[in-house]
């Protein structure tokens, strides 16, 4: 069984996932004070001590190796664009969950998503051979439903009352997922115009 790299870096043409890095912080703070983005996060990275202990648990699961989390750069400008993760890593069920989705208010709309959601898929299908990729994101967040069906996620079901978000709010959570034999399809149609993919 391969195990996933810790230093683990994805590219496209478009877009650069390297680690985060502590020295992260203050850009990711600049980008995450629109507190209008947390609306269905699960934590207000709007504030910083709240920030901060995102990172602190980001680390925590990187060392345990359930999680990847990823600085997202768009290539163009050279900025960090936010954040995406696998998480959730179960090496004896060939799953993972691509989740913790973040990315600053001038990225959002823009193709930055959609390539980082394909490296990391194409990397758990193609390079860790898993049979299996989910989503989850709260039931009321439309523009992340229409996302994830958008790279070829299909709709599986709602988990009542799963999450207590930052403003006490219970979430129902909707789960997306992507299963390998679909993959080869989805490369070839809805990601058929993406180049430059590269693991290292």
């Amino acid at each position: 069984m391969n195990l996933i790299e810790k230093e683990l870096m994805l590219e496209t043409s478009k877009i650069l996932l390297r680690p985060v890095e502590a020295s992260d912080f203050e850009n990711f703070y600049t980008l995450a004070r629109d507190e209008d983005m947390w609306q269905y996060f699960a934590t207000n990275l709007a504030e910083k001590k709240f920030l901060s202990q995102w990172m602190d648990a980001a680390f925590s699961d990187r060392a345990a190796g359930t999680r990847i989390p990823f600085t997202i750069i768009e290539k163009l400008s050279g900025e960090i664009a936010g954040s995406m993760s696998l998480m959730n890593i179960s090496l004896h069920d060939l799953r993972t969950e691509i989740g913790s989705s973040w990315l600053g208010k001038r990225f959002r709309g823009t193709e930055v998503n959609f390539h980082s959601k394909y490296s990391m898929m194409r990397y758990a299908f193609e390079q860790m051979n898993f049979e299996r990729v989910e989503f989850k994101t709260d039931v009321l967040n439309e523009r992340a439903k229409k996302g994830l069906r958008k790279i070829g996620g299909k709709e599986e079901g709602v988990l009542r009352s799963h999450m207590t978000m930052w403003n006490n709010r219970r979430r129902d959570s909707i789960y997306f997922s992507v299963i390998k034999n679909e993959w080869p399809l989805l490369k070839e149609t809805i990601f058929k115009d993406i180049d430059g993919y590269e693991f290292h």
